[in-house]
């Protein structure tokens, strides 16, 4: 018996899971909650923009996780014992960079810096950096186009260089302290490797190439005189990222014997390259050519591979191409949607539609279940958070068309949540319309475990069937794969991604097909939202909106009748 060990750092929390790697058998599994600011993330009530997070909560989740499910593993499986766990891996969200000192630890850790939340991890939701974002678009349009056409044709202010940029603009002490700028999922291995120094540190393929522009093409990340050009110091900073990516069958090191000794696990087992929870929750549900897997949860993230030996061509609007960034040998295409599950709580927990009872997710599911398509006359755009696929816009704001004096909260919550799947269906259009096909959806996260009705409106929506990952911790898993592979056969694990997820992964049994009478209301009410999504969306348009609401009501009035 052979045990691999995922590390699975979301928005909120972290979650520790073990798993069998013969068979996929999940032994064991624990959750710490990050305890600073709101629910993990630091905010700042005057900018909206601003989320950032603590990384001493990444340390302490470490041990708590670890020390829990080691605890119950040995409870829940006789044939379990901790120095049978042969290798870890961890996930993180992205892009959180991180400034770090010239040993690699986080300027926050600094007595002067602590209270500074530029000194933080810049976590993936923050924002502040869109006006970056746009400066590096314009000067990459006008002399490295190369640069966007593997991300999309716009840099995102979710990304890495943005984030940088910015604090270099807004707090020039924090970016002047800061030897260089480390991604929580190149910074975790690296800690529990003692590998966190700059100099030892190894960068993860997935990470540098989706959020970073890296490419072998140019020489890995964008050139100093580009970085120049925008700031002289960001040039600077260029040397400090070195010029080579790491996929994740391969190591970041092997745990310390401090480590091991806080944790309870064997000195010296590998730890597998880390890479974003998307890519690997992909990886965790089986991903491979022609299947989709959507990663639902506070976000959505859309992961697609392709063989590495075809020619791809570029996709506008989409968070990257990158060659090895999900399965080695593949090229991994991300997009997906700023705000879904985060759409949900705002309108529940923020608004409060009618009280804490009559108001909660479980009663306006419930509503909106009682509901036909089309029959609330409302349609919404899912942009509350911005819009990351295909407009690359995080300026972009949510919309809600069609209420009266009648409409009720679970019509609105039934509208929201058909708005983000229109967004879904959106991403897959942009995909085939580039000639990468789409014959099945895997879904996984929470939210897709929890809810029949949003994965209903999905299938009928996108016009596909809607599966399920069988693992209910799919990125962690997709993580512990990782660290499966990291291993080796020898040791227990296996010798490729492939292997691993051919013993290790699976879907459930249950299912949604597409319902064809609802179908075609969606068919009607999908071509009204992309009515919304150019005339609000893009720049000089002259869509005519005046049909929209009326035709709205023609297609409330056929539902009710």
């Amino acid at each position: 018996m052979a045990y691999s060990l995922g590390l699975d750092y979301g928005t909120n929390s972290v979650r520790c899971l073990i798993v069998n790697t013969a068979d996929g058998t999940e032994v064991a599994t624990a959750i710490y909650e990050y305890e600073t600011g709101e629910q993990g993330i630091i905010l700042d009530r005057s900018d909206h923009n601003l989320a950032r997070q603590n990384p001493a909560d990444y340390l302490k989740g470490i041990e708590v996780t670890v020390k829990q499910s080691l605890e119950q593993a040995q409870q829940n499986d006789p044939e379990f014992a901790a120095d049978r766990v042969i290798g870890i891996g961890v996930d993180t969200t992205g892009s959180t960079p991180l400034p770090v000192d010239d040993r690699g630890r986080p300027l926050c850790f600094h007595q002067e810096f602590r209270d500074n939340p530029n000194a933080h991890a810049w976590l993936w939701k923050d924002h502040t950096g869109y006006a970056e974002a746009a400066e590096i678009t314009e000067l990459a349009q006008k002399i490295h186009p190369e640069y966007l056409a593997k991300c999309g044709g716009t840099y995102s202010s979710e990304w890495f260089f943005s984030k940088v940029l910015h604090c270099l603009r807004s707090d020039p002490a924090v970016f002047a302290a800061a030897h260089t700028w480390v991604e929580h999922s190149d910074w975790l291995p690296a800690v529990l490797t003692g590998t966190e120094a700059p100099a030892k540190l190894r960068r993860d393929r997935c990470a540098a190439g989706h959020k970073a522009m890296f490419n072998d093409a140019w020489g890995g990340y964008p050139e100093a005189d580009f970085l120049g050009r925008l700031d002289p110091a960001l040039g600077r900073l260029r040397a400090t990222l070195g010029d080579q990516t790491w996929s994740i069958d391969t190591t970041a090191g092997r745990l310390t014997g401090e480590w091991a000794g806080k944790l309870g696990l064997t000195a010296g087992i590998p730890v597998a390259m880390g890479a974003f929870d998307a890519h690997l929750g992909a990886v965790g549900a089986g991903i491979r050519q022609g299947r989709l897997v959507k990663i639902i949860g506070t976000s959505t993230c859309d992961m697609v591979v392709a063989p590495g030996d075809n020619d791809l061509p570029d996709i506008p609007g989409i968070c990257g191409i990158v060659a090895g960034s999900i399965l080695p040998g593949f090229f991994g295409l991300e997009a997906g949607q700023s705000a879904v599950g985060d759409i949900f709580n705002w309108f529940v927990n923020t608004l409060q539609p009618g009280g804490p009872q009559a108001g909660s997710h479980e009663a306006l599911t419930n509503g909106a279940a009682r509901l036909a398509p089309g029959q609330s006359g409302l349609l919404g755009l899912d942009w509350n958070n911005g819009n990351r696929t295909i407009l690359v816009d995080q300026r972009l704001t949510g919309l809600l068309l069609g209420q009266t004096l009648h409409t009720r909260p679970e019509e609105i919550y039934r509208a929201l949540i058909e708005a983000t799947a229109f967004g879904a269906l959106t991403i897959i259009n942009r995909f085939e319309e580039y000639g990468v096909k789409i014959d099945e959806v895997i879904n996984c996260g929470g939210i897709a475990e929890k809810n029949p009705l949003l994965m209903q409106i999905y299938a009928d929506v996108l016009g596909r069937r809607m599966k399920l990952s069988r693992s209910g911790q799919t990125c962690a898993l997709g993580a512990a794969i990782a660290g499966a592979v990291a291993a080796g056969r020898a040791a227990g694990g296996h010798d490729s991604v492939g292997e691993a997820q051919d013993a290790m992964c699976g879907t459930k049994e249950t299912s949604y097909q597409p319902v064809g009478e609802h179908q075609k209301v969606y068919q009607s009410l999908y071509a009204l939202y992309m009515d919304l999504h150019d005339a609000f969306g893009r720049a000089n348009q002259t869509a005519h909106l005046g049909q929209v609401m009326k035709k709205l009501l023609e297609i409330k009035s056929q539902a009710n009748r």
